[in-house]
C-alpha cells in the first residue's frame, strides 16, 4: 500500500472522474455514465491511497494502435506503463470489466498518469483508447475480454510473482456482474489452494449489469458469505466512503485474498440518471431536451468545484 493523498484530495479526484466522463458523454451522446458514477471513489482510492505504483515524469500521451502480440512485434506498447515503471515492489493492476474503461481513462487523467488530450482518441480506428479496453490500451495490464476473465488472469500472475519472490501485490477492479460466471468463482478456489494473500479485489457492488439488475438477472448474494467460503477475507463498506475504502486496504489476509466490497449508488453525484433505473447500463440521450437536462448538469458539477 503506498503512502496517500489526503482524502480530500481523493474525493476531489472521484468528483473530476464524474465531471470528465459526463462532459465526454455529452460531447458524444452516449458513455457508460452510471460505471463513472459507482466506481469514481474506488478507482481514485486506488490510484491516491491503495495501489504502490511506479512513479511517472509527467502524463502520457496515448500511442497509436500498436499492433496485435506476436513475435513479430516484440516493441508493442502496453498499456500497464501508464501504471509506471515495473518492479518487484510495485503493484499491478487489472480492469476486470472492461466497459469501464472511459472511467479508468477519466481516472489516469486525473491522477496526472494519462494526458487528457488522449481522450480525444477514444474509440477512433487506429487509437489504443479503445471503448473496450485491451491489454494496448491506458491502464490495462492484460485484455480482460468477456466478464469474469481478469480474476483468472491476476490469480496466475500472483502466482508468478510467489515463485519468483516478488513482494509486490496484484489489484483488481471487479464489478458485481461478475460472480454469476463459474470462472470467478474457479479462480477463488485458485487463490485459496496457492494461499496467494497478495491479491487485493475492489468491487463495484452497483447491483446493475447491461440487462437491468443483478438480481432480477441471476441474484448473487449471500456475496459475502460465499466468498469466505471460498477462502476470501471479506469486508463490505460503503463504496463512496474514501476513508472506509482506504481503512479496509489495511485489512490483514495473509494466505488469502482481500476482497473489499464497496456497495454503490450507479446514479451517485448525478440523480437525473436515475429516470432510466432499471436499465442504467449505458446512457445515450433521447431528446435535445434531456441532454440540456445532461448539460445543465455537467454545469453545476463544474460551479461545485470551482465556486469562484
Amino acid at each position: 500500500m503506498q503512502q496517500g493523498y489526503p482524502v480530500e484530495i481523493i474525493r476531489q479526484t472521484a468528483a473530476g472522474i464524474r465531471r470528465r466522463v459526463l462532459e465526454h458523454t455529452l460531447a458524444h451522446n452516449g458513455g457508460y455514465m452510471s460505471q463513472a458514477c459507482s466506481a469514481a471513489e474506488i478507482l481514485a482510492c486506488l490510484y491516491q491511497g491503495v495501489m504502490a505504483l511506479g512513479p511517472l515524469d509527467g502524463p502520457i500521451a496515448p500511442l497509436a494502435f500498436p499492433g496485435v502480440p506476436s513475435s513479430k512485434n516484440p516493441g508493442r506498447a502496453q498499456g500497464a506503463v501508464f501504471n509506471g515503471p515495473r518492479g518487484p515492489r510495485f503493484d499491478r493492476f487489472v480492469l476486470s470489466p472492461t466497459h469501464y474503461s472511459l472511467v479508468l481513462y477519466a481516472a489516469l487523467i486525473q491522477t496526472g498518469r494519462m494526458h487528457e488530450a488522449g481522450l480525444a482518441d477514444f474509440n477512433r480506428d487506429g487509437s489504443s483508447v479503445e471503448m473496450i479496453g485491451a491489454e494496448h490500451s491506458p491502464g490495462m495490464e492484460v485484455m480482460t475480454g468477456s466478464l469474469g476473465q481478469g480474476l483468472s488472469q491476476a490469480a496466475g500472475m500472483a502466482l508468478g510473482r510467489k515463485l519468483k519472490g516478488e513482494p509486490g501485490g496484484i489489484w483488481v477492479f471487479m464489478s458485481d456482474g461478475e460472480f454469476q460466471i463459474g470462472m470467478t468463482w474457479e479462480a477463488f478456489q485458485f487463490m485459496a489452494h496457492h494461499r496467494l494473500g497478495s491479491v487485493g479485489i475492489y468491487v463495484d457492488v452497483n447491483r446493475q449489469q447491461c440487462d437491468g439488475t443483478v438480481e432480477s438477472v441471476m441474484g448473487v448474494d449471500p456475496l459475502s458469505r460465499k466468498l469466505e467460503a471460498f477462502g476470501a477475507e471479506v469486508v463490505a463498506v460503503d463504496g463512496h466512503d474514501v476513508e472506509a475504502l482506504l481503512r479496509a486496504a489495511k485489512t490483514p489476509h495473509p494466505d488469502r485474498p482481500l476482497v473489499v466490497l464497496g456497495h454503490t449508488d450507479p446514479c451517485q453525484g448525478l440523480p437525473l440518471l436515475c429516470r432510466n433505473s432499471p436499465k442504467l447500463h449505458y446512457l445515450r440521450f433521447r431528446s435535445p431536451a434531456e441532454r440540456a437536462e445532461y448539460a445543465a448538469a455537467l454545469e453545476a458539477m463544474v460551479k461545485h468545484a470551482n465556486p469562484l
